[in-house]
């Protein structure tokens, strides 16, 4: 039988070069922006908090970035809680609306479709988190073509 000879994992130990950065910390030029679409459900997986983290990223790099939550995305956006609204069920439990609200004071905007969340989800704008602005569902495309037409950089947890 193998024997293990290395010693136990402590906290505060690295496994890897953490400052080893290989690229350029790449900047925006002025008037550079970023969209970052979200059609995926909350809790359902990581790409949701990853994508909001990637989202205040570029705004931090200078880019001028939206937040498109449509189709199940704009489950990432209402209000949650329990007990109730606002309470923390369980650590996490709120970080999706944690992470919006610090992008939006970073001065992000947040945009959610309005079909997805009433007719899928059966929220109503009030459910939203403050600061998210709900919006047609014929303005999900035009978003995303104005960000085209723009040139900005966008991260998409789906393709159109």
């Amino acid at each position: 039988m193998p024997e293990v000879t290395t010693a136990k994992v402590q906290k505060g130990d690295y496994f890897v070069d953490y400052e080893d950065k290989l690229f350029e910390d790449v900047q925006a030029e002025p008037g550079e922006k970023a969209l970052v679409t979200f059609h995926t459900v909350a809790f359902e997986g990581s790409i949701g908090l990853v994508n909001m983290l990637q989202a205040k990223r570029l705004l931090r790099k200078g880019f001028e970035t939206t937040i498109l939550l449509y189709g199940p995305g704009v489950t990432l956006g209402v209000q949650r809680g329990f007990p109730t609204i606002g309470d923390e069920a369980f650590p996490g439990h709120q970080n999706y609306e944690n992470q919006l609200k610090a992008f939006m004071d970073e001065g992000g905007k947040v945009y959610a479709c309005r079909f997805a969340l009433q007719a899928l989800y059966g929220h109503g704008e009030p459910a939203l988190v403050d600061g998210i602005q709900p919006i047609s569902p014929l303005d999900v495309l035009d978003i995303q073509l104005i960000a085209r037409r723009d040139n900005a950089y966008v991260v998409s947890t789906w393709t159109m």
